[in-house]
């Protein structure tokens, strides 16, 4: 499955996100033909290279032509263009819904009825360009899923046509209810309203990286020149399949046996298949002490485990369920010491390593072998 997650580790806004589609790959003659559709006129398209602290990024920008006429838009008016275009169904209402999130906070904000919100002419084809080139860019990529890290609102003092403001401005604070942010002290607005109505209408989630294969990495300037760099990043790839699997759980309490004779079963149930085995002290009833026989199985061998338990022990009866086991990646390598070759258990996640163990008989069999401390095998396994 192919996914994409943006980094607004220096906030979002709706021409970064097609700077930043745009520098992944999606093509600007594809997204000026599509943006045809709407048959809007009055404007143009543009987008360069450009370098923001050092790092190389896209800045998508949208020329408004003179208008003569000052009118304002409300959003009726906004979803006739939008249901007139000759864009697809599912676009169509994500250009939508984003507009109705828009509208919905400014209405809450200003107390007024939605059919009363109006877009200024100027700005209405500005934020129909970038919601409309945001849906369509993200579908000829071929994103499937979205994810988005925390968004990082910045700080300070917002001037808008009703006054002044703390960032983020209220429109903005409305929109990421329920999303979560920060700031890094940057004295800025690093969230536009259109950029958060955008990403926290398509975004499944807010938080960190999932598993995925990354294949491409676009930046997407934004205007501001701020201490950090001012650019969206997203990350394009694939979904990395978490390794789950279904085992069953098989446990006894045993209190009337010898217990000499645990050990023997549970290396007997590991030779035969048992994922794990082990005891555990535990007091029954009338404060008798007992032990508790956990076995892990894969459920096609769940019925040999249980014959030999129910062979071997005094027990009168077990207890199956079933659990979910999540496992890293794992290999075994060889690598040669000055106490000899000594195979190493490692284990990965999404391809980094997460734990690199020693195979404990190896290194005992050196330790012997050379006389030295078990130990100090380890530590030089270890370098």
């Amino acid at each position: 499955m192919k996914i994409a997650y943006f980094d607004c580790f220096s906030g979002i806004s709706g021409d970064m996100i097609l700077g930043a589609l745009l520098d992944v790959g999606l093509d600007f003659k594809f997204l000026d033909k599509q943006l045809n559709k709407l048959k809007l006129k009055g404007y143009n398209l543009n987008a360069r290279k450009l370098v923001k602290n050092g790092i190389s990024a896209t800045k998508f920008d949208i020329k408004v032509k003179d208008i003569h006429h000052n009118y304002e838009r409300n959003l009726k008016a906004i979803n006739k263009i939008v249901e007139k275009s000759e864009l697809d169904g599912a676009s169509k209402h994500a250009i939508k819904s984003i507009f109705l999130k828009i509208a919905a906070a400014e209405s809450k904000i200003h107390n007024k009825p939605l059919d009363k919100i109006h877009f200024h002419e100027i700005g209405a084809i500005d934020t129909i360009i970038d919601i409309a080139g945001a849906v369509m860019g993200l579908k000829k990529l071929g994103i499937e899923k979205i994810h988005c890290s925390k968004l990082n609102v910045g700080t300070g003092i917002v001037e808008f046509s009703h006054g002044k403001f703390p960032v983020p401005a209220p429109a903005t604070a409305e929109i990421i209810k329920n999303i979560p942010v920060y700031h890094n002290n940057i004295a800025a607005e690093l969230v536009t309203p259109t950029g958060a109505a955008i990403i926290s209408e398509l975004a499944e989630n807010f938080g960190e990286m999932p598993p995925m294969k990354v294949k491409k990495i676009g930046y997407g300037a934004g205007a501001k020149d701020l201490e950090q760099p001012n650019v969206l990043r997203v990350f394009v790839g694939e979904a990395c399949e978490i390794d789950n699997e279904t085992i069953n759980i098989i446990e006894t309490n045993i209190d009337n046996m010898n217990p000499e004779i645990y050990p023997y079963v549970v290396d007997k149930l590991m030779e035969n298949g048992a994922l794990d085995a082990y005891l555990t002290n535990i007091i029954m009833k009338k404060g008798r002490p007992a032990i508790k026989l956990t076995v892990l199985a894969e459920p096609e061998n769940t019925d040999k485990l249980c014959s030999i338990i129910f062979d071997e022990t005094t027990t009168l009866g077990v207890r199956i369920y079933a659990a979910t086991r999540r496992k890293l990646e794992r290999e075994t390598k060889t690598i040669k010491t000055k106490y000899g070759s000594i195979r190493v258990k490692i284990s990965k996640f999404n391809g980094d390593v997460k734990n690199a163990v020693p195979e404990y008989e190896d290194c005992k069999k050196a330790a012997e072998s050379c006389k030295v401390p078990l130990k100090k095998v380890y530590n030089e396994v270890r370098k």
